[in-house]
């Protein structure tokens, strides 16, 4: 495997142990059928427990049966699992950093017992609603509502509104979605857990998809929802809550981004190795030596800034806004060279038989979500400069 400057050298027994389960897992249940999800716009459901028994989900984490692992090795996870596919690297990040993790940050005790152990082991499956349709790059415009009600339980919340482009949302246990609380002064964002089975709930899946197409996908709809003042997330108000789980989830996504380009790479490296034309392997001409070379260092280049990054966040200094300089470098880089492996494969290489075309669709997902590519470049400017473009 791709490691040029043999970062993976320094890694620690237990970093080492994550990483090589992760990827015996990727090898063994997700590569031999991918291809046939992808095409078929399928997810492997069957996955999910067994990725639940083998800690993939929030290991970072601790307490409540979590091991709490270190940054890089929680990284190296998410590296493996997207080597395999986005959507199941998508599964377990937003199982983790998007439902886990507020739980984890802001619940309650009870929230935290009732909760934690069942979505760690796969039991239970958790959704993050936060986009909705008119509201993408502006979370913070977001129209979904939450008033204060007395209910024959006692104090309730009734929550409207529709949340759109949710992982994982079809499928969902309990949705953690943020909502304007109508009922206290200046309306703060506050995070509800609402159990999909409710009354008033409906999770309809976006299908048609050309990207992502092995990752479950929906919307969820909100029609005069009744939830106990139980279901509040009480630790946190205002939009730090929501936008706190994005940085946990990409900071994943900078080392999954740089693991589908390393499987780009690993496959093309091989198929010109093995590929002869005019009598010799295509691996040998100056062109496609070009290529690699280019693949590897820019690959390279992202492996640094995700393993910078576990430095700065095992010791508490990680800012969003360093996390948003890797996600825009690493993700844009992982589609750049999704698509070179593609032109190494040749025809061969539209097909669901190798990975690349595969990983470059996903990365148009992944370049989207999560804070598009261009709103991280404003994210940066205004650190760099001071100067807010969104205002």
């Amino acid at each position: 495997m791709l490691d040029y400057v043999g970062l993976e050298a320094d890694l620690g027994q237990e970093e080492r142990m994550i990483r090589d389960t992760a990827r015996e897992f990727v090898d063994e249940n997700v590569a031999p059928d991918i291809g046939s999800h992808f095409e078929n716009g399928t997810f492997p459901e069957e996955l999910i427990t067994e990725m639940g028994e083998l800690g993939f989900y929030a290991p970072n984490l601790e307490g409540y049966g979590l091991p709490g692992v270190s940054e890089t090795a929680y990284g190296l996870l998410m590296q493996e699992l997207e080597a395999g596919d986005s959507g199941i690297r998508s599964m377990a990040s937003v199982q983790g950093a998007l439902v886990m993790y507020p739980i984890h940050a802001f619940g309650s005790e009870e929230q935290k017992e009732r909760w934690l152990p069942d979505l760690a082991n796969g039991e239970k499956i958790g959704c993050f609603g936060l986009t909705e349709p008119e509201h993408g790059s502006n979370p913070a415009g977001m129209e979904t509502r939450a008033e204060r009600a007395s209910g024959h339980a006692g104090d309730e919340y009734v929550l409207s509104g529709s949340k759109t482009w949710i992982t994982n949302s079809p499928i969902a246990d309990v949705a953690v979605v943020w909502a304007r609380d109508t009922s206290a002064e200046g309306s703060p964002v506050r995070g509800f857990l609402v159990e999909t089975d409710k009354e008033g709930v409906s999770t309809n899946e976006i299908d048609e998809k050309l990207s992502m197409r092995a990752s479950v996908t929906g919307e969820i709809g909100l029609s005069n929802v009744r939830v106990p003042e139980s279901a509040v997330l009480p630790g946190v108000e205002g939009m730090k809550g929501p936008l706190s789980c994005l940085t946990q989830a990409r900071y994943g996504i900078t080392w999954g981004a740089a693991g589908a380009a390393r499987d780009c790479f690993e496959t093309a490296r091989d198929y010109a190795t093995d590929r002869e034309q005019f009598d010799t392997p295509i691996a040998s001409f100056q062109l496609q030596q070009g290529k690699l070379a280019e693949m590897a260092t820019a690959i390279t280049t992202a492996q640094l800034l995700s393993h910078r990054l576990a430095d700065l966040k095992e010791r508490g200094d990680l800012r969003p806004q360093q996390v948003s300089m890797a996600k825009y470098n690493n993700v844009s880089m992982a589609r750049d060279q999704a698509r070179v492996a593609r032109e190494m494969l040749g025809g061969n290489g539209i097909t669901t038989d190798y990975s690349p075309m595969r990983h470059l669709a996903n990365m148009e997902t992944v370049y989207t979500y999560e804070g598009t590519h261009d709103i991280h470049s404003l994210i940066l400017g205004q650190d760099l400069t001071g100067f807010s473009a969104f205002e």
